[in-house]
């Protein structure tokens, strides 16, 4: 009789807490959401803002590019300032911060304000997209991480395809402002459910109040800003600019390198990556991403082009991808959970290597059929390899590096992104030029010629990373069995 009425006591304490840790997830999962659309939303709306500014596309895409760039230059430092003094406050305060600055754009008189709040929502974003997968492991069990870590890789999913048709239903009824004003209820909910169930402090370790790496830090922000604008500017077509700023992106790197050395309280512990495992990981997210990041833009033109799809057919065809991965990372959590993220990590690159490889047979005859299936195998595959690698990574950092890692994730997906934009691009650009004869609109077989090739390399940096992937396993196997070996003697 004492066991049962203890067993149940325990069973009645735990029922608070994983309602906490339920109410904690799904706060996490909206700050994820909001983050995802404030990229992808923004896009639909620059052919509005050329015509109510009456700017240049080149002006108008700052509005795009300095969200982006904000995130990319900051969120390490995000990461850095949460694990110092606290990731709840500053969860908080990215919130509140990119709330607040959707209504700024929103009611932004001009362009050039309105770049100015974009920037200060990246800001916010960039808090929100660092401190979301630390939280993970202090408000979800270890056993059910790779289920968290699928049900976040989802939401992003949802606010990247939600964004371009969320957009155009907006603008077409309420004009610009709505695509930003949106965010503003749905920042207000998130708030109030963080507020609620989010831990006050680490369950393990306090705060780390040592000296903030502020030259680092600024060394950081702008080589990131550097590389990123070099990547970015000119559309795809490298010039001096271009050149210039991937120098001095390298100079950058090579200075934030040998300040990390020498200060006392780094920005970035750069002897944690001498861990093969951690090392790899962010390798293989920047190129799985750059992978990734072919789909979106090469598939637009070889179905308009390849396969003489109209615009609306080729939207369609397009959101398989998105709709597979919001589907496919549900399932990618459990599995993880059950077999293993080291596992789960090869079988999702296997899966990827598998979906480019035939996505670069390309072959126009197989209709929309050759690009559908294809395209649900790699992103079934990017899926599993996203849901797992996360889940690998953050069981395995310590509590008081939680906030830098998980930026160092995000910022490796970012950085993979904006490469694959551009070398994807360049790539398929100089490979359907060699099909194309004449100035006129691509012909199919050019289009075809054009993703043959982009894929081809995106199977080659598929099977990079899977090789990673495979040595990063080999370690861990290692480091277990000398765990085993030493218990026993």
């Amino acid at each position: 009789m004492a066991i049962a009425e203890q067993n149940r006591d325990g069973r009645a304490s735990a029922l608070p807490q994983m309602q906490s840790a339920r109410w904690a997830l799904a706060s996490l999962s909206l700050a994820t959401l909001l983050s995802s659309l404030g990229t992808s939303i923004a896009s639909v709306g620059l052919p509005s803002l050329m015509q109510n500014f009456g700017s240049s596309f080149q002006s108008v895409q700052w509005v795009v590019l300095a969200y982006l760039l904000a995130i990319t230059t900051l969120i390490v430092s995000a990461g850095r300032l949460a694990d110092m003094f606290g990731r709840r406050p500053l969860l908080l305060g990215g919130i509140a911060l990119f709330t607040s600055a959707s209504a700024l754009c929103g009611l932004a008189p001009s362009l050039w304000l309105l770049i100015a709040a974009r920037a200060v929502q990246g800001l916010g974003a960039a808090l929100m997209m660092a401190l979301t997968l630390a939280f993970v492991a202090e408000t979800v069990s270890k056993e059910r991480t790779g289920s968290a870590m699928g049900l976040l890789g989802a939401m992003s999913a949802i606010g990247t395809t939600l964004g371009p048709s969320l957009g155009g239903l907006l603008i077409a009824g309420l004009g610009w402002r709505a695509i930003f004003l949106v965010n503003v209820p749905l920042g207000v909910l998130t708030f109030a459910l963080a507020w609620r169930a989010l831990p006050a402090r680490s369950k393990t370790v306090q705060a780390d109040r040592g000296k903030f790496d502020v030259t680092g830090t600024v060394l950081l922000a702008l080589t990131l800003a550097a590389y990123a604008m070099a990547m970015t500017l000119g559309r795809g077509n490298f010039g001096a600019l271009n050149i210039s700023l991937l120098i001095a992106a390298g100079i950058g790197g090579f200075l934030f390198a040998a300040v990390q050395a020498r200060v006392k309280n780094p920005l970035i512990q750069l002897a944690g990556f001498r861990d093969l495992q951690l090392s790899a990981s962010l390798a293989m997210s920047l190129v799985v991403a750059t992978v990734m990041m072919a789909t979106l833009v090469v598939a637009p033109f070889y179905l308009s082009r390849g396969l003489g799809l109209d615009a609306a057919m080729v939207g369609l065809v397009l959101s398989t991808g998105p709709l597979v991965s919001t589907l496919s990372a549900l399932v990618a959590g459990r599995l993880t959970d059950r077999f293993g993220a080291h596992r789960m990590m090869v079988a999702g690159l296997l899966s990827l290597a598998t979906g480019t490889f035939l996505l670069s047979l390309a072959m126009t005859k197989l209709g929309i059929g050759g690009y559908v299936v294809p395209i649900t195998v790699t992103c079934v595959g990017y899926a599993l390899f996203q849901t797992s690698n996360n889940a690998a990574v953050m069981t395995g950092v310590g509590a008081g590096e939680r906030g830098v890692v998980s930026g160092l994730l995000n910022l490796s997906r970012n950085l993979g992104l904006i490469t694959g934009a551009s070398l994807m691009g360049a790539i398929f650009a100089v490979a359907s030029a060699r099909g194309h004869e004449g100035i006129g609109p691509l012909s199919s077989d050019a289009a075809a010629r054009g993703m043959q090739v982009t894929f081809q390399t995106a199977t080659v940096l598929a099977l990079v990373a899977l090789v990673l992937a495979l040595l990063s396993v080999r370690a861990e196997f290692r480091r277990q069995r000398l765990v085993e070996v030493s218990q026993n003697l």
